[in-house]
């Protein structure tokens, strides 16, 4: 016990232990009712934010911070068995400092995959109660069950959930066809429903979207390089 706890203190597992320990407040104030569930969740997932970052990491359909909760559980679990297996054996000295914040960056990279699947089995679940079918709904493919003839509104259920029901508003020249599978992308809140593209414009969104920043990230690294 006291070797987990030496190994649970040291760089880089120290890192995890802190942020875990922030995750067990913030899911205990939760609990008491003191702090929002949907903490990080935003009404759309047009800007960059945490929680349209993990959308695009697969992490639709829960709660940003449940996804949190689980990558870093275990990415903390993997960081912590390379401590005791590897890292306390070696003479480490200073070379401890980019050693760790190596492990910590291949540990997230091996969690984040981990992580999506596990919540991508529990969300079903998660569905059925009230807390979890609002914002952090964004990102979850729906098909349109029904229109309301030329209206606004129609209905779709939740991908390979029969179950589920959610409400879509759309322009009335925009409303989908029965069958159609759409993203859910912009919660409203006072109608209880949401905004809506189809999958094939929101996969492409995201391509150009990738191909933008990482053509922002070469530019900027063209630059830096230029100028010094």
């Amino acid at each position: 016990m006291n070797e987990l706890l030496h190994a649970a203190t040291q760089f880089p597992s120290i890192v995890f232990t802190f942020l875990l320990g922030l995750l067990a407040l913030y899911w205990l104030l939760v609990i008491i009712r003191l702090a929002p569930l949907e903490l990080f969740e935003r009404d759309s997932l047009k800007e960059d934010h945490l929680a349209s970052t993990l959308v695009s990491l697969g992490f639709a359909g829960v709660p940003a911070s449940l996804a949190l909760t689980v990558i870093l559980t275990i990415a903390a679990a993997i960081t912590l068995a390379i401590e005791l297996l590897v890292l306390r054996w070696l003479p480490l000295g200073l070379i401890r400092i980019p050693v760790g914040v190596l492990v910590l960056w291949a540990t997230l990279i091996v969690a984040s995959p981990l992580a999506a699947a596990l919540c991508h089995a529990l969300h079903r679940g998660l569905h059925r109660y009230r807390p979890f079918t609002r914002r952090c709904l964004l990102g979850q493919t729906v098909v349109v069950t029904e229109r309301q003839g030329e209206g606004e509104q129609a209905y779709a259920m939740i991908d390979n959930e029969p179950n589920s029901a959610v409400k879509l508003l759309s322009k009335r020249d925009a409303l989908p066809a029965q069958g159609e599978r759409r993203v859910l992308v912009k919660y409203l809140p006072e109608e209880g429903a949401y905004r809506s593209v189809s999958e094939q414009e929101y996969l492409e969104t995201r391509i150009r979207l990738n191909r933008l920043r990482l053509s922002k990230k070469r530019h900027h690294a063209s630059h830096y390089s230029a100028s010094h």
